[in-house]
């Protein structure tokens, strides 16, 4: 059962229309409706496209957390083979939000980094929702620095509303992990891609983000902190959320214009929950670009070009 948001609502009635039509031909032996659901089918694709053309940050941020929508777990599943998961930081434990380790890109060999939601209940319990604690930056220090040892380049799908703000977190050292982890993005000496594939929160997602290539997905977000949160701070309501969404500029095409990611790749009409595996497939060829257009270059200058990269960020714009 497909699940549908608020501003779908045209869209769901139309679709509901023609599953009626298609329950009401099953029962009667004969009846055609081909020709009328057709017809419905056309209207909610245009529908569908013309809901899709003008959303607001808030109807994106709502898109970007669907439930449907491909996790990083479908991710690796389609894009890489021989996917060797890492276990662990070597110091306390081993954070299922973060999932490590070796794998085959397309024929070449790859760390990859992702950050997981999960699918269903269950599975958000076991990765947390995505937010890791420190220990899943602390894996993420050690997978990276395998890479730079390998020289392998690194890939980083980022999917989370932001690091675990828990008091145990806090207590493990947290900000320092985080810290910790953004410096090693910094100084590896190998070509780095990350693809902010839903939500991009705060410096949980800045820690594995800060690569060469910064890519969004279409309807993905990408922000200091969660809509709510800021409404929270600014105004001490919550339910201005919308209003912080718009005025935080966290869309995929204003980062673009601030000059914050490099690229946009589009998502297939009505979003990557609609047509996952064509979602990813744009996703890893953008993957393959990026990859390609690094190899030039030699570690002091993936190391260069990345920290005046970031170091560029806010003073350009103008």
């Amino acid at each position: 059962m497909r699940t549908f948001l608020d501003f779908e609502k045209p869209v769901a009635d139309l679709e509901g229309q023609i599953q009626e039509l298609r329950r009401l031909a099953d029962g009667e032996d004969g009846v055609s409706v081909d020709d009328e659901v057709a017809a419905l089918e056309a209207k909610a694709r245009d529908a569908l496209k013309s809901i899709y053309a003008k959303l607001t940050p808030w109807q994106k941020t709502q898109v970007a957390r669907h439930p449907d929508r491909p996790h990083a777990r479908e991710y690796l599943d389609r894009l890489f083979t021989e996917f060797t998961p890492l276990a662990g930081d070597r110091k306390y434990a081993d954070d299922k939000a973060i999932v490590a380790g070796l794998a085959r890109f397309r024929g070449q060999a790859v760390a990859v980094l992702a950050q997981e939601k999960g699918a269903d209940t269950q599975s958000r319990i076991k990765h947390n929702f995505g937010m890791a604690r420190p220990e899943g930056y602390r894996k993420a220090v050690r997978l990276m620095e395998l890479a730079d040892r390998f020289g392998l380049p690194l890939i980083s799908l980022v999917d989370t509303a932001g690091a675990y703000p828990g008091i145990g977190a806090e207590e493990r050292g947290q900000a320092e992990a985080i810290a910790r982890s953004t410096e090693m993005c910094l100084k590896i000496a190998v070509p780095s891609v990350a693809v902010i594939i839903g939500e991009g929160g705060s410096g949980g997602a800045i820690a594995i983000a800060t690569a060469n290539r910064v890519f969004m997905l279409e309807h993905a977000i990408y922000s200091v902190i969660s809509p709510e949160g800021a409404a929270s701070i600014l105004w001490k309501d919550s339910a201005r959320a919308q209003d912080a969404a718009t005025a935080m500029k966290i869309t995929a095409s204003d980062l673009m214009g601030l000059k914050i990611i490099d690229g946009v790749i589009a998502e297939p009409i009505g979003g990557a929950h609609r047509a996952p595996s064509d979602a990813i497939d744009r996703t890893g060829q953008r993957i393959a670009e990026a990859l390609e257009e690094l190899a030039g270059l030699s570690p002091d200058e993936l190391r260069r070009a990345r920290r005046d990269k970031f170091l560029a960020i806010g003073r350009s714009v103008g």
